[in-house]
């Protein structure tokens, strides 16, 4: 099957509301892309980071008319902020070589396997997550992701409950379950990242493992692991509701943190948790330690 392709660049402040405009107009799916090479870190709880200059993407069925969705985007939107507007017909077989040429498999702890759909690696010894590109964030390919998924792989999780407090894509929920916990339960303010999660659990045949709440749906309790894969502001001013989670002498593990701040989150969690030494990842950490 093809599909019509429309791109367009704006700003990071009009990008959402064309996003959704794109939607309301029968769009099957939106994206974003990097319009100019610039970093962006994964977003705090029930933030969409994107970029200064952003590539808006929307994938149309056939019998769309491409003309008239530029006429009426143009329409609702000024002008001199749309630029570089571009339509073309794709096949399904080149969406899906343009991300498999970006993502491939990843190992971790030579104990957990990341692949896309198709290129699923199976080893004796090892579990093999499948995870395809979706809207929430957390694929592995981050530090901050991966410095996650080492630790799990590098642990013993069996029979344990962990709490994936931020979940995004679900990927550290799914991989706790196929690593050996009893259970995993996913939370995030974000509607988007409960139904990557829930996709993701589907996919990788652990949905009866893996509950997902947004967080006025959570009834807290405390787990033997909590993962935190946020940023370091919401990470600080959440510190005692987070520690709260950890049951007594249960294990906590931070990340979304850049090494210039790592002190400022370890300062806020010492009262609760004997912190180990901090692991770095290019400009990125994780704290992880035992609830006192």
């Amino acid at each position: 099957m093809a599909w019509h392709q429309i791109s367009v660049i704006t700003d990071e402040d009009l990008a959402p509301r064309l996003a959704d405009f794109f939607d309301k107009l029968g769009a099957v799916s939106v994206t974003y892309m990097d319009a100019e090479d610039e970093p962006v870190y994964e977003p705090a709880i029930g933030e969409t980071k994107i970029w200064s200059n952003t590539e808006v993407i929307a994938l149309y069925e056939l019998d769309a008319e491409p003309e008239l969705i530029k006429t009426m985007v143009y329409a609702q939107f000024k002008p001199d902020q749309l630029h570089n507007w571009l339509h073309e017909e794709i096949a399904d077989q080149e969406w899906e070589r343009a991300w498999m040429e970006y993502y491939q498999p990843m190992k971790f702890a030579d104990k957990l396997w990341v692949c896309p759909t198709d290129q699923e690696q199976y080893e004796p010894g090892t579990v093999c997550l499948t995870l395809d590109p979706g809207l929430a964030f957390g694929t592995g390919t981050h530090p901050t992701t991966a410095l996650c998924l080492e630790w799990l792989a590098s642990h013993d999780l069996t029979g344990k409950t962990v709490i994936d407090y931020g979940c995004g894509s679900g990927i550290l929920a799914v991989a706790a379950i196929l690593l050996g916990a009893k259970e995993a339960h996913a939370v995030d303010i974000d509607p988007q990242a409960i139904t990557a999660t829930q996709s993701n659990a589907l996919k990788n045949k652990v949905q009866n493992k893996i509950a997902c709440y947004l967080p006025e749906q959570f009834t807290p309790f405390q787990a033997d692991i909590v993962l935190a894969n946020i940023l370091a502001k919401p990470l600080i001013d959440m510190s005692e509701q987070i520690c709260n989670l950890v049951a007594p002498g249960g294990q906590l593990v931070l990340s979304g943190i850049l090494h210039e701040q790592a002190e400022s989150v370890m300062n806020a969690y010492r009262q609760y948790i004997m912190l180990n030494a901090p692991v770095q990842q290019e400009d990125w950490i994780r704290l992880d330690g035992i609830r006192c």
